[in-house]
Parts: structure tokens; sequence; C-alpha cells
């Protein structure tokens, strides 16, 4: 068993890993061996939605998160699998690959030093396969490695937008045009995170409908403007911060469970 939630803190500084030193980081694990990754993709959102939403949005999830539960939180790693989007300008990918090898190297860092659970928040449906694959090599070196934590070591992958209480909301707010990319729910928590975003919203012609995702040149051809079905103009920042702490909320209950499962 490791440890239960340490419990909500009044300012997220408490909680950021970056912010802490190595005797705090010592300190903090003689109580509780959890930690949050925040882990997001730098892709096109359509012609008006922020190119950093899936960084942005799994970063302020996951801060609140660990506001909430106490729990410490990561620097975001805000590059991710989107391959499918590099035919837009100011995407930014890592191959699957590539991201394997960052998260297995990143899971095998922090077990080193006796985190037993890993918490991934994700914003990026495209990195789901490839996450999976990086726990499933991770536990096989950790245990090669001989790691004291080997035995005892869970990662879990927790996507935001995809927890039952965010979807039914995004569904009562937008109905069918929430689409798959560039949706309303998370443009709407990036507009409340950063004002300035505000500005770049603008109604929109009818967007592509959902279908087959494959390579860069046919993801343009299918969604010319980048958008699956979605009308990112629905979006409120009001939306955006009750979406925030709905999901916050959620995912508290499935990271309580995580952290004192056997």
């Amino acid at each position: 068993m490791t440890s239960s939630l340490p419990g909500p803190v009044d300012h997220t500084d408490a909680i950021r890993l970056a912010l802490q030193s190595w005797p705090d980081v010592d300190r903090y694990l003689q109580s509780c061996k959890g930690v949050i990754i925040p882990l997001g993709s730098t892709e096109q959102h359509g012609p008006t939605g922020a190119i950093g939403t899936d960084a942005l949005t799994a970063e302020a999830v996951a801060l609140e998160l660990g506001r909430r539960s106490g729990v410490l939180v990561t620097p975001v790693q805000a590059f991710g699998m989107a391959e499918h989007h590099l035919g837009f300008a100011g995407t930014m990918s890592l191959q699957p690959a590539t991201l394997l090898a960052v998260l297995h190297d990143m899971v095998l860092s922090l077990a080193t030093h006796g985190f037993e659970r890993i918490f991934v928040v994700n914003g990026h449906g495209g990195n789901m396969a490839t996450t999976r694959a990086a726990f499933a090599q991770a536990y096989g070196t950790a245990a090669s490695r001989g790691l004291e934590v080997a035995p005892r070591l869970r990662c879990k992958l927790s996507n935001w937008f995809m927890a039952g209480p965010v979807m039914r909301r995004a569904r009562e707010l937008y109905g069918d045009r929430e689409g798959q990319h560039a949706t309303p729910s998370e443009i709407a928590v990036t507009l409340h995170l950063h004002n300035s975003l505000i500005a770049k919203q603008r109604a929109l012609p009818e967007a592509a409908p959902c279908g087959s995702i494959h390579g860069p040149a046919d993801f343009r051809r299918r969604y010319p403007d980048g958008r699956m079905g979605s009308d990112p103009y629905l979006a409120k920042p009001e939306h955006g911060l009750e979406l925030l702490n709905t999901a916050a909320e959620a995912l508290r209950e499935d990271l309580s469970t995580f952290l004192t499962a056997a």
C-alpha cells in the first residue's frame, strides 16, 4: 500500500515539483509516494484555437488536482504524438518511439527516487497508446534494474477530457457541436486561463464531420481548417472554469483510489 492523499494546499506553488528543493522532495516521499505528470501536445487547434491547448489544459487540470490533493505535480510535458497535425503551421510532434522513450525515462527517474504511483493527466488523444506502451516498458526496466520500488510501481493514464462528468457537461453545453478536435470544451478552458485568446474567437463555417485520422496530408484534406466536427465559437471562459473544476474533482477520486490500491 502507498499513502493516501496528503491533503489540499492553499497555493499551487506548494505542489509544483519545479519549485521544490531536493530535501523538500525527500521529506514529501516520507508521507506520499505519488506524483502527477501533466502530458499535452503542441499542435493546431483549428483557425481560432491556441496551438498549446492540450498542454495548457493538461497542466491546469493537473495543478488544480494537485492543489486539491496535495500531490506533487511535475512540469508539463508539452510535446506529444501529433504527427497527423503536421500539415498545419506551428505543430511540433514527437514520433511515437520518441514519446515512448521520454515517458519511460521520466517514470524511471521518479521511480529511482522512490515514487511508486505515477498519475499522468493527459490532454491529447494521440498520446494514449504510446503512453500505455511506455508504462509497460517502464515496469520491465524497473524490475530488470532491481529498483526497490519495482514490485509496487504503478502508472495510470487519466484523460481529463474523457472523465465522465466532463463529457456529460460538454454534451449539455455543446451537443453534437462538441466534435472531436478543437472542441469547445477544451477551448473554453484555455479562454478561462488566458484572456488574450478571447480575441481570437469568431464564428466559423460548419466543420468537416468527424471521421478517419491518417497522415498529415490526408488529415489536411479531410479537415481543411483543422477542426473535426467542432464549433469552438460556442466556448465561453465561464464554461472553462466550470469544466476545469469538474475535471479536477473527478480525477481527485481516481487519484485517491490509485494511491491506496494494492
